[in-house]
């Protein structure tokens, strides 16, 4: 563990600047604040002092919706807090962005604040501070996203591949064989895991993986308008969706289209969002527990700041079944078709 003597020996500066620089002193410029704090985060320096005068955690959150009741992000930080405040925490909610990261490392920006620890909601593969997590040695917890080999750094989300699996299962059973699968780009880790889980359950259940019945998009009502139509024409009878919100984006376009849900095609989201309940018809989902999630984010940090250097906890994930799936539909061959009056 780095001291101050280590970081004044490395910058050939005093021990009492080092000090007056990690306790935000006036009499120290700026500019020297900010490289005393960049090599205590690159030394490993930690604030034994400020950590005993301030029992003081962050959660980071980035594209989600956090400030209303129901939403996904609400509900992940509402079951932290519940974990966190009775063991005498006090949590800091703080929105950022990438311009947000860009700006100062994530080191630096915990130690200025005198963040022991943070959950993180909502980052991508593409974010900067993603690259620091590889190295950091804050106790971090990443909700649907995972970096390896790094002790300090944990991770928590619901085991996608046993979701995929029960969605398969309950859809072979209705005698649906096609199945594809509409998706954001894999720029994430959760994407990349949901997708890798298609695959595994489609091969689980000796189903044929055709990459014809994958559709890969960024934008939502774009993916939908596109891959809806190409997907039915080759002949898929069931859908599976990375996220509910696409899934009801197809909801959307096949009542525009015509096509009916689920007689002519069945719909699977992944998430049970409040609304899924109320579309038209209700969707078939796999249910992530919201509240759950927030507390093992919590339960994950604690561990790493007991220096237990936990992994990651999978929730277990469960399918709730509902009006938008329902029997694969008879279609005719195309030589049926053609001996038809």
């Amino acid at each position: 563990m780095a001291t101050i003597n280590d970081i004044a020996a490395r910058l050939g500066i005093s021990k009492s600047t080092v000090s007056k620089g990690l306790n935000n002193a006036r009499d120290v410029s700026e500019e020297m604040r900010k490289r005393i704090l960049e090599t205590a985060v690159e030394m490993g320096y930690v604030n034994k002092r400020q950590q005993k005068r301030e029992k003081t955690i962050c959660i980071l959150i980035e594209n989600m919706e956090f400030h209303t009741p129901n939403q996904f992000g609400h509900d992940l930080v509402l079951g932290f807090k519940q974990m966190a405040e009775p063991a005498g925490w006090t949590v800091d909610i703080i929105p950022i962005d990438m311009d947000f990261q860009r700006g100062i490392p994530y080191g630096v920006f915990m130690m200025e604040h005198g963040y022991q620890a943070s959950f993180i909601l909502g980052l991508s593969l593409l974010d900067p501070w993603m690259h620091e997590f590889r190295t950091s040695r804050i106790p971090t917890v990443l909700y649907d996203n995972y970096i390896k080999e790094n002790p300090y750094i944990a991770s928590v989300g619901c085991d996608s591949q046993e979701g995929f699996e029960l969605a398969v299962k309950h859809l072979t059973g209705l005698g649906h064989k096609k199945i594809g699968l509409i998706s954001g780009p894999l720029e994430s880790h959760i994407l990349k895991a949901r997708y890798n889980a298609y695959l595994r359950a489609m091969d689980r259940y000796g189903l044929e993986i055709n990459e014809n019945y994958i559709g890969l998009g960024y934008f939502v009502n774009d993916s939908t308008r596109k891959y809806i139509p190409k997907l039915l024409d080759e002949g898929v009878t069931a859908i599976l969706f990375s996220h509910d919100v696409r899934a009801i984006s197809a909801i959307t376009e096949c009542d525009d289209r015509g096509i009916r849900i689920p007689e002519d095609i069945s719909i699977v989201g992944f998430d049970d969002l409040p609304m899924t309940n109320h579309t038209q018809p209700s969707l078939t989902t796999i249910r992530q527990d919201r509240i759950s999630l927030g507390k093992c984010g919590f339960y994950a940090l604690s561990c790493l700041l007991n220096n237990v250097p936990i992994g990651s906890i999978l929730l277990r994930a469960s399918l709730i079944v509902r009006n938008s799936t329902g029997p694969a539909p008879q279609r005719k061959s195309a030589a049926a078709v053609r001996k038809d009056p």
